[in-house]
């Protein structure tokens, strides 16, 4: 299916379709889902102790990696409170997610194939 949007971003384009069609996927198996966005105030600690740690992680050439910066957005997104600003850190995962999947699809096929992790 091809849109008519303009995407600058390398890759986007094929990332948008592939999400979208998830979706679609999602929608036919689970139909159009209600869930709470956020819970209560032990969560965001959690959260909160979560993106400290994934934060102090990332700053370590050793340990930093996409699933560390990944989870890092995801932990900050959860200790949201304010519904803009977790719209804002939900974008940033998704950006994520495109950079994984840019990263990924530039790796040579044997890369891809055996699992390489660096």
């Amino acid at each position: 299916m091809s849109y008519p949007a303009l995407f600058t971003t390398p890759g986007m384009r094929n990332f948008a379709e592939e999400v979208d069609a998830e979706r679609q996927r999602q929608l036919a198996k689970w139909g159009d889902q209600r869930h709470p966005i956020l819970r209560g105030p032990s969560n965001q600690h959690l959260f909160e102790q979560l993106a400290q740690a994934m934060r102090e992680t990332n700053t370590d050439p050793d340990q930093i990696c996409w699933m560390t910066i990944l989870l890092e957005e995801a932990y900050e997104a959860g200790a949201e409170r304010d519904m803009a600003k977790l719209r804002a850190e939900v974008i940033q995962i998704a950006a994520v997610c495109q950079a994984i999947v840019a990263d990924l699809d530039s790796r040579s096929p044997a890369a891809r194939r055996d699992g390489a992790v660096s």
